[in-house]
């Protein structure tokens, strides 16, 4: 991707390292919320699910507006590409399957930031949920390009891999079908 060997290094992650990055976050802001906030059990249960679900719509919009944005611009082009482009490209790569720590701190620090705007303490429950929602979809996401499927990701690996082999403008949820079938995406089944 880059010329540059530290900058080429910097583009590529391991799963471990991110879940060692962000379980203890999430796991923090959960205590921090029920010790310090007085963030009642059944609000976290509830806004921690409420984030996951959140996250599948994240995990589509963004997968499909943005990272399959089509423009004119080169310059634009470059950036969807090196988004997005290259994982399409060379979709085996699992170095290249989890957003890499330092631009992943940056979009997760927006996105705590919106949520707090948004919900005051209770992103304290709401985001932890997110994140878990986030830490699923890399999983799925690396099982789905690094392993054979079990059977139970079965219907999730064919939508994937239809995606990137066949229908590259539909099949945009990784972790879930639910919005491609809200909005007509789901790859044709023949």
């Amino acid at each position: 991707m880059f010329q540059s060997e530290y900058l080429e290094m910097m583009t590529k992650t391991h799963p471990v390292v991110i879940y060692s990055l962000y379980l203890p976050i999430l796991i923090f802001l959960l205590y921090y919320g029920y010790t310090y906030k007085s963030l009642a059990t059944s609000s976290i249960l509830l806004f921690f699910l409420l984030g996951i679900f959140a996250w599948t719509f994240v995990e589509y919009v963004l997968h499909r507006f943005i990272f399959h944005f089509v423009s004119e611009n080169p310059r634009l082009k470059k950036v969807v590409y090196k988004l997005h482009g290259i994982h399409h490209e060379y979709p085996r790569d699992r170095e290249r399957l989890f957003m890499p720590p330092v631009p992943s701190l940056v979009v997760a620090s927006f996105f705590f930031g919106l949520q707090y705007l948004l919900m005051g303490w209770h992103v304290l429950a709401f985001f932890p949920g997110f994140l878990f929602g986030y830490l699923l979809y890399g999983s799925m996401h690396y099982a789905i390009h690094a392993f054979s499927p079990p059977s139970y990701l079965k219907a999730l690996w064919r939508n994937h891999h239809l995606h990137h082999y066949k229908y590259p403008d539909q099949g945009f949820g990784v972790s879930s079908v639910l919005w491609d079938h809200i909005f007509g995406t789901i790859p044709p089944r023949k």
